[in-house]
Order: C-alpha cells, then structure tokens, then sequence
C-alpha cells in the first residue's frame, strides 16, 4: 500500500488552499468552493496528497496552540533557510531552525492558519527517488 492523502479540518480551507498552492509548490487537484469547502492538493511529484476541508460539526483542532512535533506537515527543501524567508514574507512564523549532527537542516514553521509545516533538507535522504 501506499499514501494517497493525508486529512486535516480547518477554519478557512479554500484560502489555505490557494496559500499551499503559491508558497509550497502544492496544486490543487479538486476544489470545492461550497460546504464543505474540500480542496485536494499534491505534491510537486504527484505522489501525496494533502485534502484541507471544514466540516463544522466537528472540532477543528487548535493547531496554532498546539506543540508542532504533535503534528506537522513536512516539505522536502534544497535551501530551507531562502524558503522559510519566502514563506515568512508569504505569512507564516517560524517556530525553530535547527542544524542537526547528520546534516540535517529543519525548519518548522506554521502557515498563516497556524498549522505547522516543515522544511526539511536531510543529510542523508530518506525518501527513494522514483524510478524513470
């Protein structure tokens, strides 16, 4: 099995949709601009998707409350340090940068809703790279 997509309620999921879309390479796949307001987006390799909705009859967590390492969304980043000045010029806060022993350069940051998302530059990458 593999991922298709990752869930999360949200108070204003069309504008952190368009928000994705401009300032982490996401693209919107499906949008529904009426109750529930569900936008689907992948990632720039068409692997993940992220689906943003409200549904109002359920709590949406208080993520800007909330300790990132709960739950965050992390990006792939070549220069984490010129993206996260892009995506704090875009709105968002960064939460930590830390250089780690590996290599590893991490930045968490949260978007304009308060959701955390990271960027992450590995010393060693973890993830496969798709076959041609």
């Amino acid at each position: 099995m593999k991922i298709e997509h990752f869930a999360i309620n949200v108070e204003k999921p069309i504008e952190m949709a368009d928000w994705y879309k401009d300032n982490l390479g996401m693209e919107i796949v499906k949008k529904d601009e009426n109750h529930p307001y569900t936008a689907f987006l992948r990632d720039s390799e068409g692997r993940v998707m992220l689906e943003i909705y409200n549904n109002p009859t359920e709590e949406v967590p208080d993520y800007r409350h909330m300790n990132p390492l709960i739950v965050h969304l992390a990006f792939v980043s070549e220069e984490p340090g010129e993206d996260s000045n892009k995506l704090v010029e875009a709105g968002a806060i960064i939460v930590s940068d830390d250089q780690l022993a590996d290599g590893s350069h991490l930045v968490m940051l949260r978007d304009p809703w308060g959701f955390s998302i990271q960027l992450c530059k590995r010393g060693s990458p973890m993830l496969k790279k798709k076959n041609s």
